[in-house]
């Protein structure tokens, strides 16, 4: 695996919000190569910022090894959107009360979708070949994301379900995607039920879609689970 360079940062401004994100490329070969590279958007979970542990593990993993470009944008009330920056439980409930409220996803999907716009300027980037990976918060704000962008070819998903409202929005959404997914889930997760994960998976379209659960609590993916989501990604991205 190849070292990885600290990534570009970037500030969008869509709709007077504030918008930063964060880009991580592969080298090039040599000096005049012109490669594209595949391009994986990462969804960080609830507490997080674009360049939390969970978006670290997966850009050392596709950007050293499989030279795939990784992006992250920091999620609402998240990372550098915030005046003072902070993580953990303080930003947990301010996102859980966001998401209550049910007026955050519009806004994170045209978020994602002017990103996606900025990142195809830059010329290393296959427009082709863009895949989306993320759990929790990833996939209360990537699902809707994936449903109505077709620029992603396929999707990493899980550990949400329909058992948190309100979930109108993402019950709608998931019956509109078609693309491949994986979908992944804790035995023992503490925050989201069994059946309301199980639910919300079978109301994806997808033909292509596969349901994989693994042990442990709601935390970050390691070991098999990591190694599952690279092995999907890079499957359909290379």
């Amino acid at each position: 695996m190849l070292p990885i360079s600290s990534p570009a940062d970037f500030v969008l401004e869509v709709n007077q919000r504030k918008v930063p994100f964060c880009l991580w490329l592969p080298q090039q070969p040599n000096s005049e190569s012109t490669k594209k590279f595949p391009l994986v958007l990462v969804g960080h979970g609830g507490s997080g910022h674009k360049k939390s542990q969970l978006v670290l593990n997966i850009a050392q993993i596709l950007v050293g090894q499989y030279q795939i470009a990784v992006a992250a944008i920091d999620g609402p009330v998240h990372g550098d959107r915030r005046e003072v920056f902070s993580d953990g439980p303080i930003v947990r409930q301010e996102f859980r009360d966001l998401w209550q409220s049910g007026n955050s996803v519009d806004t994170m999907v045209e978020d994602w979708q002017a990103a996606i716009d900025q990142l195809l300027k830059e010329p290393s980037i296959d427009s082709a070949k863009i895949a989306w990976y993320g759990i929790s918060m990833g996939t209360a704000y990537g699902l809707p994301l994936v449903a109505v962008d077709a620029r992603i070819k396929a999707s990493s998903l899980g550990m949400w379900g329909t058992c948190r409202t309100p979930n109108e929005r993402l019950i709608q959404d998931a019956k509109k995607i078609i693309t491949p997914v994986l979908f992944q889930t804790k035995h023992d997760d503490e925050i989201f039920t069994k059946e309301g994960q199980q639910h919300l998976y079978d109301l994806i379209s997808s033909t292509q879609k596969e349901l994989r659960s693994y042990p442990g609590g709601h935390t970050d993916p390691k070991t098999n689970q990591l190694d599952d989501i690279v092995n999907f990604l890079t499957s359909h991205l290379k």
